[in-house]
């Protein structure tokens, strides 16, 4: 039988909160998705992320988390999670690198992940990312309107992330054994979001609700093995891999991504909370 969850729901002050968690993060992605370039390593990202995100009075949460070493996750290419940045992985025209990172202030957290081009790359890798941020954008969408109806379950979210991925035409791989997660006073809460699966199963879709939605595919096999550093997760098969991220929460009036500077306004359009104010 699965295990008890343990879910923490929010209050509106507490989600605002995280909102200024989730736009320390932001920025600090904005910054590291400028600084991408060929012969840009995997550290210098990394000392900049550390740099804004302490600018920002805030903490980088992923830094010392069970040991890991970095602000940020810097994955290139197969490397699909978790790989630690280095001054000896510089960055190569044609690569794809996905970067995620993670801040607390005043003991909230806010999460967020993107998959960033380097130079030229081949159309077939771009497309793999778009892929990537519609299914999330997807997995968004479901989760508010699941609230709005009354009606939606946590699964909602996981068959509209694959669905999304499957009706794009392309044939990637789902990875399984990672996914999204509960987010708040701690980086990784319950309920764990997998990003495949049928609709209609878990845990209630309500105001108060924050999550990280990340959905994590391949241009090949999903299948992935962990390397000897106890962190970097990679393709099976050498395959490249994307992976998106942001945080988001349902309040009464809709939802709230906190990690996209705009609130999802953009992408989501009258599904976002009045929280956050439509563009003047």
């Amino acid at each position: 039988m699965p295990r008890h969850q343990l879910i923490q729901l929010k209050t509106p002050a507490q989600i605002d909160k995280m909102r200024a968690a989730g736009l320390v993060v932001a920025a600090a992605l904005a910054r590291m998705r400028e600084a991408v370039a060929p012969g840009v390593s995997t550290a210098d990202l990394d000392a900049l992320a550390e740099s804004v995100i302490r600018e920002a009075g805030a903490v980088p949460s992923f830094k010392g988390y069970h040991g890991y070493p970095a602000s940020i996750c810097s994955s290139v290419n197969e490397q699909v999670v978790h790989a630690i940045p280095s001054p000896r992985q510089v960055l190569r025209e044609g690569d794809l690198i996905s970067i995620d990172c993670g801040a607390v202030l005043d003991g909230w957290h806010g999460d967020a992940a993107i998959t960033v081009p380097v130079g030229e790359v081949r159309p077939e890798l771009l497309r793999m990312a778009e892929v990537a941020e519609d299914a999330m954008w997807a997995g968004i969408a479901a989760a508010a309107r699941g609230s709005a109806s009354g009606r939606g379950r946590l699964t909602d979210i996981s068959f509209a992330v694959e669905a999304a991925v499957r009706r794009s035409g392309g044939r990637y791989g789902i990875v399984d054994g990672y996914g999204g997660h509960g987010i708040g006073t701690e980086m990784h809460q319950d309920p764990h979001v997998l990003n495949h699966g049928r609709p209609g199963r878990g845990p209630r879709l309500v105001p108060g609700l924050a999550l990280a939605i990340e959905p994590m595919i391949t241009i090949g096999s999903p299948k992935t093995k962990e390397l000897d550093d106890g962190w970097t997760v990679v393709t099976r098969d050498g395959s490249v891999a994307a992976h998106v991220e942001h945080s988001m929460a349902l309040l009464d009036d809709g939802v709230w991504v906190l990690t996209a500077p705009d609130g999802g306004r953009k992408r989501l359009g009258s599904l976002v909370t009045a929280r956050q104010p439509a563009p003047a």
